[in-house]
């Protein structure tokens, strides 16, 4: 069953909250952060991304960026920008962006759930992105950004949550993107106790929706700092890392799409006629055709989209792992006409967040950069827990999720 902790958050004070707080560290580069940063001096990209107060074009791998970090969370906490609770609390968090709305509750989990698959996990990682967020993580002695997990509704958290945020909020602002943060204190001694019960009772697993870099770097400090501590407990802050927990029926997973440079080969001709040997393509014109359900997909080639159906035997419905659209469109297209044999390598192929929009698709081809783009049908939550249950891995580049957590909301130091 799932271990969490409430513990003791380093936020912003109540005044700077929408100042200090930022995007992502992955979601934008280098440059994009100094723009977004400058005048700004309370911004957590001081923090998340230190490369922003160094010479441009340095290196952000390397140990003077790490150092930076530290230096300007120590600065943060100096100046009285951020502060440390003075007591173990956790905190809730609702997102919302337009209709979609999502509530969820930030605490410590444990690095044991994480080795244990308490904590389940759907995504292969990358081992320099790890080593990233370990020499960031260890410089700065602190979780700089949270882990975004999920579990199946438990109507007694559901209640509890419910009850916590008719009370004031601690923060609440709209952000510049528009979407609207509210950040509940919970510091009842006796709520505390009963939500970490109710974990231990009633969430057997949680699953990383967003993160696996961030959980596998915190892990992987846990049990060195763990070997180094002759007196450990277990106890210790750096047994558990920074995560927000929210109930799946609260999120949804929006569409990955997908663009190629080239027909491999093929003339237009010829590749229409052999994805009319695996699906159904029938062509719909200027207008965009967003996919209305499973494997259906709709293709931009030439000035014209298509809406493409996979036939009945492309895939298996009875592998969670075979009938996501991105592994019918793999093995069915990309792969044996148009040559890409694994996207996380190949040039040839590129990724587009659904959150752009399909005009972007319609933009990449029309600008001449890209030859044909394809349409995806979101992955759903239930396919995605589905998937970590049965043990197996997600294809890259499946799930995009909105809206993004803020970052410099909230801190969980290592000690």
């Amino acid at each position: 069953m799932a271990i969490i902790k409430p513990f003791k958050g380093v936020r912003p004070t109540k005044n700077l909250v929408k100042q200090v707080a930022c995007k992502p560290y992955d979601v934008l580069n280098s440059e994009e952060a100094r723009r977004e940063a400058e005048g700004n001096e309370y911004s957590f990209y001081h923090i998340a991304k230190a490369e922003i107060d160094l010479e441009q074009g340095i290196d952000i791998h390397t140990d003077p960026v790490y150092q930076k970090g530290r230096e300007n969370f120590e600065t943060f906490l100096k100046k009285g920008i951020l502060f440390q609770d003075d007591s173990e609390k956790y905190y809730v968090y609702k997102l919302v962006m337009g209709s979609v709305s999502q509530i969820g509750l930030v605490a410590a989990s444990s690095v044991e759930d994480y080795f244990n698959d308490i904590i389940k996990k759907h995504e292969l990682t990358r081992p320099e992105k790890e080593i990233d967020r370990i020499m960031h993580f260890k410089a700065v002695g602190a979780h700089t950004e949270p882990v975004f997990l999920t579990y199946p509704d438990v109507p007694e958290i559901d209640n509890i949550i419910n009850h916590v945020i008719l009370e004031s909020p601690e923060y609440d602002f709209v952000a510049d993107d528009g979407v609207h943060h509210t950040l509940w204190v919970i510091d009842d001694k006796n709520l505390i106790d009963e939500i970490t019960l109710l974990f231990a009772e009633k969430v057997p697993y949680t699953y990383i929706a967003d993160g696996h870099h961030r959980s596998a770097s915190s892990a992987k400090i846990g049990t060195e700092m763990k070997k180094e501590n002759i007196n450990h407990n277990g106890k210790e802050e750096y047994n558990f890392f920074l995560t927000v927990i929210f109930p799946s029926s609260h999120l949804s997973i929006i569409d990955y799409n997908r663009v190629v440079k080239d027909l491999n080969g093929n003339t237009e001709t010829e590749f229409i006629e052999k994805i009319n040997k695996v699906m159904s393509v029938e062509k719909t014109g200027k207008n965009i055709y967003k996919p209305q359900a499973l494997h259906e997909f709709g293709m931009y080639l030439n000035g014209e989209w298509y809406k493409l159906t996979a036939k009945t035997d492309t895939y298996d419905n009875n592998d969670p792992l075979e009938v996501l659209d991105v592994n019918v469109l793999q093995k069915n297209i990309l792969e044996p006409i148009l040559g890409i044999e694994d996207p996380r390598t190949d040039k040839r192929i590129d990724f587009v967040g659904g959150i752009r929009g399909l005009g972007e698709l319609e933009k990449r081809v029309n600008s001449g950069e890209m030859k044909v783009a394809f349409a995806l049908y979101p992955v759903t939550i239930q396919q995605l827990i589905d998937i970590a249950d049965s043990g197996k891995i997600m294809p890259p580049k499946s799930t995009w999720f909105e809206p993004k957590l803020r970052s410099g909301l909230f801190v969980h130091c290592l000690k």
